[in-house]
């Protein structure tokens, strides 16, 4: 029997998790970037703000944004100059940021339907490697880190912002209670669908803490890792080097 993997609360055969992944993400494609705003109050945008600033995207670099889609991070990323390929692994999400980039007028954005988990991009091609809120959706990814350290130049830099576990007291009991209570419901007010906010909010709790996630990001190669959390961890920026 195949080892399982975490699905939310769920623990289900991995050829399964794809696919209910790319369900939930083409339900709620449309809505993903105003439920954010809903979610957190606004803050994912500071967050995201903060991230670029540690990636330090400079004129000239190729910079790689997996589980990119609506373009949120490369928008930002590509105002510093930055030759930014988007990539995801699902379609509805790749054309909500292709609209939103036509919204713009941004064309320099190159735009690739990719799995994290086996990118047909060649060897070190990239200066960077960023991944928003998505590595914690990934089949395998131990995997994805691996490849992701594939794909980047000797000196090239790995980013990753994903939720965690804050370690404040008291905090972490009220963000449990309104995460787990009230998200859902706004999942169905405003997406039409609670389901998928509710998978969205049990895999926050499945993935790995900090230290864990540190570990596996040095196992795929990275040295000198570094994390930075945010409220305590709720949301952390991890961070590695191909040397």
């Amino acid at each position: 029997m195949s080892e399982k993997v975490s699905f939310g609360y769920e623990d289900i055969d991995p050829e399964e998790k794809e696919g209910r992944v790319g369900a939930i993400f083409s339900s709620v494609a449309r809505k993903y970037d105003v439920m954010n705003d809903a979610m957190s109050g606004g803050m994912h945008r500071l967050w995201k703000d903060k991230f670029v600033r540690r990636v330090k995207p400079r004129e000239g670099e190729q910079i790689l944004d997996m589980a990119g889609g609506t373009g949120d991070i490369a928008f930002r990323m590509a105002a510093h100059g930055a030759s930014i390929t988007v990539s995801d692994i699902n379609q509805d999400m790749l054309d909500v940021g292709i609209e939103r980039a036509m919204d713009r007028g941004l064309d320099s954005l190159v735009w690739s339907r990719q799995n994290a988990e086996e990118l047909t991009f060649e060897n070190r091609i990239f200066d960077a490697y960023t991944i928003a809120f998505g590595i914690r959706n990934v089949t395998h990814v131990q995997q994805a880190l691996g490849e992701a350290h594939r794909v980047l130049k000797f000196g090239g830099r790995f980013f990753c912002l994903e939720f965690s576990t804050t370690e404040w007291p008291g905090f972490k009991e009220v963000y449990d209670a309104y995460s787990h209570k009230l998200v859902p419901k706004l999942g169905s007010m405003i997406a039409g669908d609670a389901e998928s906010y509710r998978y969205l909010i049990e895999s926050i709790r499945r993935f790995p803490p900090m230290p864990e996630f540190e570990g596996m990001i040095r196992k795929a190669g990275f040295k000198h890792t570094k994390v930075e959390p945010i409220l305590g961890g709720l949301v952390a920026i991890h961070s590695g080097w191909k040397v």
